[in-house]
């Protein structure tokens, strides 16, 4: 018969490593996922983000996502900041969906696209469109509009009005 020799704490030590591992990988993956692209400035009236299936208030100092819908109320209004110093604000009535948003500090490259569905936003462009203005858009409900300027306003009617 062959005697096997117990090594003791070698199968604790593996399943550490393997799970150190994991929990190392995992991370990553939902940070470049879930990184912050913005910030809430000022928020007046009513001024909600539709994330993933919930709700929540919007609230000043509050991080904004890529794929977050703001949305205004009659009353509502909301300035935000983007990591790339483009700002924005939405008046009353007002549903804006984040709908991409790249960005290197490094270098200064990126993208952006901002889906007006209806009311009236405002914005003066950042890094992005300094360094490359093809790369910043904003689409509505009728056009898909190429930033070449620094400041601008636009009005929509929305789908159907």
């Amino acid at each position: 018969m062959h005697s096997y020799r117990k090594w003791p704490g070698v199968t604790e030590t593996l399943c550490a490593c393997a799970l150190l591992i994991l929990i190392s990988v995992s991370p990553v993956s939902a940070q470049s996922q879930n990184q912050q692209i913005a910030q809430i400035k000022t928020v007046s009236g009513q001024v909600t983000i539709m994330r993933g299936d919930g709700k929540v208030p919007a609230n000043v100092g509050g991080a904004l996502f890529e794929k977050d819908i703001i949305e205004t109320g009659a009353d509502g209004a909301v300035g935000v900041t983007f990591i790339d110093n483009t700002v924005m604000s939405a008046g009353p009535n007002s549903e804006v969906a984040l709908e991409e948003f790249k960005f290197d500090s490094s270098n200064f490259k990126g993208s952006m696209l901002t889906d007006l569905r209806k009311g009236t936003v405002s914005m003066v462009s950042g890094d992005i469109a300094k360094s490359s203005p093809e790369a910043m858009k904003v689409k509505t409900p009728t056009a898909i509009l190429g930033v070449r300027g620094t400041r601008f306003v636009i009005q929509a009617a929305g789908a159907g009005n």
